[in-house]
């Protein structure tokens, strides 16, 4: 069941998207709106602040059935605009990381979707925009692969392991950092 201020967001965004020509792009621009907006709004708490992000991106993720876009491409959009508007409004980029890719699962493991590769995809856009905004890719894979497996593991069933082997298998990761930090969770 979606909480109310993931529908909120994800209805806000369809209005926002519906009928433009390039969806994604407008998604990906409502996005990092929402998230610059809501920054300003919440106050300082990082708790908060960080929770908007992940409750934007998995509102986005949401919204993907609506739009009749794929849920893959929206994830990773919405994980790149949302690290984006953290960076934009001065806040830190990788506990957007960890955030933004935790809440592309949690969306699309509420709303029914390929768990899997949208982990993936999350994983890959938080690596990428963390490098563009020049900070260390390694550290991003960390927080994004934790962020996405600690949701996962929350949704608990098959999903958990899902998660995983997809992580394990996707070639455009970091297969160390990946089997490091998976090893370092079934120890803890």
């Amino acid at each position: 069941m979606l909480s109310k201020v993931v529908e909120e967001i994800s209805n806000t965004l369809v209005s926002a998207v519906k009928g433009t020509d390039d969806v994604l792009s407008a998604l990906r621009g409502a996005v990092k709106n929402q998230v610059l907006g809501s920054l300003k709004d919440v106050s300082e708490g990082t708790g908060a602040l960080m929770s908007v992000v992940s409750d934007t991106v998995a509102g986005a993720v949401n919204s993907a059935s609506k739009l009749g876009v794929s849920v893959v491409d929206v994830a990773k959009n919405s994980v790149s605009a949302a690290i984006s508007g953290v960076a934009e409004a001065g806040g830190d980029v990788m506990e957007a990381v960890s955030q933004a890719a935790s809440g592309a699962v949690k969306g699309v493991a509420e709303v029914g979707g390929d768990v899997a590769n949208v982990a993936v995809s999350a994983v890959e856009a938080a690596i990428e925009t963390a490098g563009n905004l020049g900070q260390d890719t390694t550290d991003a894979a960390k927080g994004a692969i934790l962020g996405v497996v600690k949701v996962a593991d929350e949704v608990g069933g098959e999903t958990a392991q899902t998660v995983k082997n997809a992580l394990l298998s996707a070639a455009s990761l970091p297969r160390e950092v990946v089997e490091t930090l998976l090893k370092g969770k079934q120890e803890a």
